[in-house]
């Protein structure tokens, strides 16, 4: 199958986006030790990273053992609290790799913000991640101080939704669903939901700029293991048996990615199965364009289509 022309496809200030991050982080970072592409990805993130807003404030304190950082903008606006995953393939990234976009998030939404500082791979396997954000969350939902809604990017768009899956199923078992039925909502960022890489966007976008199916793979194998062989990997939420009893879900994702597949396949099954859910094709852009927010306009739309889904999804409406 012949490859998308990407240089005819994608708009010149998106490719300024992709150049300047391939000064930092090279196209073939996954072929680097594991400290090097965090020492790689770091120095991209705080080349990027925007000002803070003025007013916000923040501190860094462990929930439930896990390290988080909590942000608390100059105005609360909102009841519920928004705990952030962050992405990096399960390998690279941290508190301060998406510090500028959970400021931003909590800024403008007006929302108090956890960010979820979980233990990444090879150091730590699945199910660690997810285990570290689902602590989180439960010590979040215990303290009973109004419900959360779940966002992510990438990586950290499928611990959101795992989150939320694992809620139900331990609701179920108990029958009591009050924990899910906490969550407002999910904000969806081009996540990795377990999508059949062997079709699809996975093949049609597998050479794509700034994501890779080869990167899938190679992050698939440092976090599960390759043991577990890839496309059986558990926890995958597009492997759940049905999708009822899940939060409302927004899901973006660009064309030009991987992972687009899994957005609109996620969004489906949950409006098959009653839930209020919506998928937004992000035009032009690739993978981890949250970056690009202020140099590149499609991103600059995409970003605040998430913030209006956001914000919808607080106020307890449809995404």
């Amino acid at each position: 199958m012949s490859q998308p022309d990407y240089d005819r496809l994608i708009q010149p200030d998106v490719w300024a986006y992709i150049n300047a991050c391939a000064d930092f982080y090279p196209a073939d970072a996954v072929n680097f030790t594991v400290e090097e592409q965090r020492s790689y990805y770091n120095a991209l993130c705080q080349a990027m990273a925007q000002p803070r807003p003025q007013g916000l404030t923040s501190q860094d304190r462990p929930v439930a053992g896990v390290p988080t950082r909590w942000y608390q903008p100059a105005e609360i606006k909102q009841s519920a609290r928004l705990v952030y995953f962050h992405g990096g393939g399960f390998v690279v990234g941290g508190l301060d790799s998406h510090d500028d976009v959970c400021a931003e998030l909590s800024d403008v939404l007006g929302v108090a913000l956890v960010a979820v500082d979980y233990r990444m791979a090879p150091e730590h396997r699945h199910p660690v991640a997810l285990d570290d954000c689902l602590a989180v969350v439960r010590a979040l939902l215990a303290e009973d101080q109004g419900p959360l809604l779940l966002a992510g990017d990438s990586a950290g768009g499928y611990l959101a939704a795992a989150v939320s899956h694992a809620l139900r199923d331990a609701g179920r078992t108990t029958g009591d669903l009050s924990a899910v039925h906490s969550l407002v909502g999910q904000v969806l960022i081009y996540p990795s939901l377990g999508g059949d890489r062997s079709k699809g966007s996975y093949v049609e976008q597998a050479f794509a700029p700034m994501l890779t199916r080869a990167d899938m793979e190679y992050y698939a194998q440092i976090y599960y293991g390759s043991a577990l062989g890839l496309g059986a990997e558990p926890d995958r939420p597009l492997a759940a048996e049905d999708f009822a009893d899940l939060p409302a879900t927004f899901a973006i994702t660009g064309p030009f990615d991987p992972l687009y597949d899994d957005g609109p396949a996620y969004v489906a099954a949950l409006k098959a199965a009653g839930v209020a859910a919506r998928f937004v094709g992000a035009e032009g852009l690739p993978h981890s364009f949250l970056r690009a927010r202020r140099s590149a306009a499609q991103a600059g739309q995409a970003w605040r289509a998430i913030l209006e889904a956001a914000a919808n999804l607080l106020a307890g409406k449809a995404p």
